[in-house]
């Protein structure tokens, strides 16, 4: 791991693009943590008296810096809450995902048989659906919600984690090692976990970062249509939603968490490129 970080720093010491990436991603996290202390204001406080403020180099007022909603809620204070519960979905759903993918992508690959067979005919039926059309389903039965839409996103993307550790794990039983290791006597879950699993996890980091950054966007895209985070959470989707009739007449409404959401997500995914490009032995070669 150290020696990773260590080639990470020198190659984004030639290409300063991953470096600047993790460096927005490192300030997004640190204002998602203290977004108490770091908003100027609290995201559901009201001011009648500056409705639809624009920001203040457009004659707004000082005190808010990137204006109002329709309500007199401080947008600079919804944005920095909204980066903690994008984050937390984003979190939320790749360890909630990654833990039954890699658990199931396992058993599929090493016991293979039936086991392989339906648990592979299940992912089918779950990549079948469009993912924001099998998410929007599952919320439907589920209940809108953070929580439920942040379930509904974890099970959309649990099939890639799935497929991607089967498929590592069936090239890793050929190896020499593993049948050395079955051949002494070690357990099914030795042999899994301890041989199978380690040997698994570089393409499964570089999918949790890709991953990571969809469903923040599956949970904007929910949120946008009503069914994610309900008002008044400061859900950067749901912020969108909530400007809809207003994107001719304050545009900041729309275009700053609009702005928030493409730029977290494409920096997420130019990281998740570096880390592939690490982690790839036929690449750090090349």
């Amino acid at each position: 791991m150290k020696k990773s970080l260590g080639l990470f720093w020198r190659n984004g010491k030639k290409n300063y693009i991953p470096l600047a990436c993790l460096f927005f991603l490192l300030v997004v996290f640190f204002l998602a943590v203290g977004a108490d202390f770091i908003a100027p204001y609290d995201p559901i406080l009201q001011d009648r008296n500056h409705m639809l403020s624009p920001p203040f180099w457009q004659e707004g007022s000082a005190g808010y810096i990137l204006g109002t909603d329709a309500v007199g809620r401080d947008l600079l204070s919804n944005l920095i809450h909204g980066a903690r519960y994008s984050l937390f979905i984003g979190a939320f759903v790749v360890c909630l995902s990654l833990s039954f993918g890699v658990v199931f992508g396992l058993m599929a690959g090493y016991f293979g048989g039936w086991l392989d067979y339906l648990l592979m005919r299940v992912m089918d039926i779950l990549l079948a659906f469009p993912s924001l059309l099998l998410a929007l389903v599952l919320v439907a039965v589920l209940g809108p919600g953070l929580i439920n839409s942040t379930l509904a996103i974890a099970v959309v993307q649990l099939p890639h984690f799935v497929r991607l550790t089967r498929a590592q794990a069936l090239q890793e039983k050929k190896k020499e090692y593993f049948m050395a290791s079955k051949l002494v006597g070690a357990s099914s879950l030795r042999l899994m976990f301890s041989h199978l699993l380690p040997n698994c996890m570089s393409p499964l980091i570089v999918q949790s970062t890709l991953n990571f950054s969809n469903a923040i966007l599956d949970a904007a895209a929910l949120g946008f249509l009503g069914l994610g985070a309900q008002p008044p959470t400061p859900e950067w989707g749901t912020m969108l939603a909530s400007a809809r009739e207003f994107i001719f007449s304050a545009w900041w409404l729309v275009f700053f968490p609009g702005l928030a959401i493409l730029v977290t997500v494409l920096t997420i995914n130019i990281l998740g490129d570096s880390l592939r490009d690490l982690l790839d032995p036929k690449l750090k070669k090349a």
